[in-house]
């Protein structure tokens, strides 16, 4: 067993023109005052870092692992959650995901997604210049407007999506091998790899490759009512990254999973400030521990009640509670009488 890192904080959902979350250095002594011990990156935001030159320069990387370390932080992992969205995207979504990529892409579907794909052989290089372990990202979709089956999919039309899905990512995942680097996967509605049944559909389909791996983010899995403690059991071994974000599901009579299209104040579904939600973290920090968990665990914080200053604040301590510092010996080593084999065999009854 291993007592997993933190608490840490994605800096995703904190990043903008103000002081303090205006730059790397002012954010990362943000994120240290409020007790957290790691950041995660989000590697498309300019204010706080620059993947291409991180991809070229260790000396670059070396100035941004002295900034954190200055702050009294460290890096834990960069995210291409946007530049992995457009390496796969289904044509009704065009429009939508255009402000992910880089202006000179727009409205080219063909140059978007190249340069998507750049994007993450660059996080690839980046992260083995940081040292880094693994790297998260999202699958993109091709299947996912078809996630419900009504009208009813023409046969062979999944199958499709993920063996094209499965071709576009291989060499990404060869990039990230080549570098030493787990490529995560957030599991996640709106992406063709959204449960555990289409995690294994595209693992299979890329050749078990070692580097396809999980960021395991349990709020995703009780908006869709899936067992996220069993999940665990299943997958442990390829949960290289953890996302620590609360939810609730309310079902009422008007609504349920797909909660009418409400906003989200409204929704039965519910993204909340950890400890405001419905989720067993007691259980996930157990089982991840149990199974031997080593990374980070990583605040993502996403409220629609709370304000992000307070869930800010109030997360350190809470992941810090729930890390487990795992026992070097047995509760019961106290009752122990000592190893005699002879003993052993009388006991047994075999001489």
């Amino acid at each position: 067993m291993k007592t997993i890192k933190g608490p840490a904080i994605f800096l995703a959902q904190f990043a903008g023109d103000e002081p303090p979350f205006d730059s790397l250095g002012a954010i990362a002594r943000w994120a240290a005052g409020h007790g957290y011990e790691g950041v995660q990156i989000p590697s498309w935001d300019a204010r706080l870092f620059d993947l291409a030159k991180a991809a070229e320069s260790k000396d670059y990387c070396d100035e941004v692992k002295g900034t954190l370390a200055e702050a009294g932080v460290e890096l834990t992992e960069l995210s291409t959650h946007l530049q992995g969205q457009l390496v796969a995207v289904h044509p009704a979504y065009d429009e939508a995901f255009e402000g992910f990529a880089a202006p000179e892409v727009r409205g080219n579907p063909k140059a978007r997604q190249e340069w998507a794909v750049d994007q993450l052989m660059k996080a690839a290089r980046a992260s083995a210049n940081l040292g880094l372990g693994a790297h998260v990202t999202f699958s993109g979709a091709l299947a996912w407007p078809y996630v419900y089956p009504w009208p009813q999919r023409p046969a062979g039309l999944i199958e499709t999506a993920f063996d094209e899905l499965a071709r576009r990512w291989r060499p990404i995942l060869d990039a990230f091998d080549e570098a030493g680097v787990d490529l995560c996967y957030e599991i996640h509605p709106g992406e063709d790899l959204f449960d555990g049944a289409t995690f294994e559909m595209f693992l299979e389909r890329v050749g078990n490759h070692p580097r396809c791996n999980i960021l395991y983010d349990p709020s995703h899995f009780v908006l869709q009512q899936l067992d996220y403690l069993g999940f665990i059991d299943v997958y442990h071994q390829r949960i290289r990254m953890f996302h620590v974000k609360d939810a609730e599901f309310n079902p009422s009579p008007r609504q349920g999973v797909y909660s009418g299209y409400q906003p989200w104040i409204d929704r039965a579904g519910r993204f909340r400030s950890l400890g405001d939600g419905q989720i067993d973290f007691g259980g996930i920090f157990s089982k991840l521990t149990q199974y031997g968990f080593e990374g980070w665990a990583v605040l993502e914080w996403e409220c629609c009640i709370k304000h992000p200053e307070q869930g800010a604040a109030e997360g350190a301590d809470f992941i810090r509670s729930h890390i487990i510092r795992v026992t070097e010996k047995a509760f019961d080593d106290f009752a122990g009488s000592g190893t005699d084999q002879a003993a052993n065999r009388r006991m047994l009854g075999i001489g």
